[in-house]
């Protein structure tokens, strides 16, 4: 990869993990030789947001995000709307999440995940903010769930590192939904996620690492980072027959439109 690469956002990555953050200069030089000049490193713990805001307020290249993972609700119960919203308005703060639900592992009891879910959705709506959504063996729930919070109040929702059937996605596209591609979309086995990037509209995909996890072909199985999100975007601009040059245009766009709390900075403009 070199330096001439048109400009990439990698919309999710965990820069608060050790194995980034132990050489987080060294991981966001490699992004940036490989056209990846922002990324959002995303919360897991409302817990941890003091160390997460000061790795976006130490880098400029960094934005991020306040929530609670699935794995931790049952942690976080006692977090309510008002704090989540209190806590984005710093201005490095560009949405709400990772919440949702994961059923694959069951770490948090599946009514506690529900519970967070919600509560970032109200948040979501106080602010404007998009909400980062995980789901994984929880697609009907986790439909059910935006559909019933929609009625109630638009919001802003994005199907992160997107690993579920085509009625997840087609359910998430009709309410309005943004979907993030990860390195999966690389993996031989993934067909039916290649699928649902076919049916995605261009206006509303996105690109991520969700690293350190999931490297994408040709790294795959060594720690993430996101550099990589260049090979997950050259994978998406296959499936839908376009240059790279244009799928990074389409993904950044989607990007800030979506975050639109983060300020486009110039290796960006000609995007605009």
């Amino acid at each position: 990869m070199n330096v001439n690469k048109p400009a990439i956002v990698d919309s999710h990555c965990h820069l608060d993990f050790d194995v980034l953050l132990e050489d987080i200069e060294g991981v966001i030089a490699r992004a940036h030789e490989a056209g990846v000049h922002r990324m959002v490193t995303i919360s897991t713990r409302v817990k941890r947001y003091a160390a997460i805001r000061a790795i976006a307020e130490a880098h400029p290249e960094v934005w991020f995000t306040v929530g609670t993972h699935p794995h931790n609700a049952h942690e976080e119960l006692d977090v309510t709307a008002e704090q989540l919203a209190d806590l984005a308005s710093h201005p490095k703060c560009v949405g709400l999440g990772e919440a949702g639900l994961d059923y694959y592992y069951d770490n948090s009891p599946r009514e506690a995940q529900a519970q967070g879910f919600r509560t970032h959705i109200a948040a979501a709506r106080m602010t404007g903010l998009p909400l980062v959504i995980h789901s994984r063996s929880a697609e009907d729930d986790t439909a059910s769930i935006l559909e019933e919070e929609m009625v109630k109040g638009t919001f802003k929702p994005l199907l992160h590192c997107f690993s579920s059937g085509i009625e997840l996605a087609e359910r998430g596209l009709a309410i309005g939904a943004y979907l993030s591609f990860s390195g999966i979309a690389t993996f031989k086995t993934t067909e039916e996620i290649r699928e649902a990037a076919r049916i995605c509209p261009l206006d509303r995909m996105l690109v991520e690492t969700d690293a350190p996890y999931l490297a994408p072909v040709p790294h795959r199985g060594k720690s993430n980072e996101p550099a990589f999100t260049a090979f997950t975007l050259a994978c998406l601009a296959e499936v839908k027959g376009l240059p790279v040059e244009d799928m990074a245009r389409i993904t950044s766009d989607n990007f800030f439109r979506l975050f639109s709390k983060a300020e486009r900075p110039e290796e960006y403009r000609e995007a605009a």
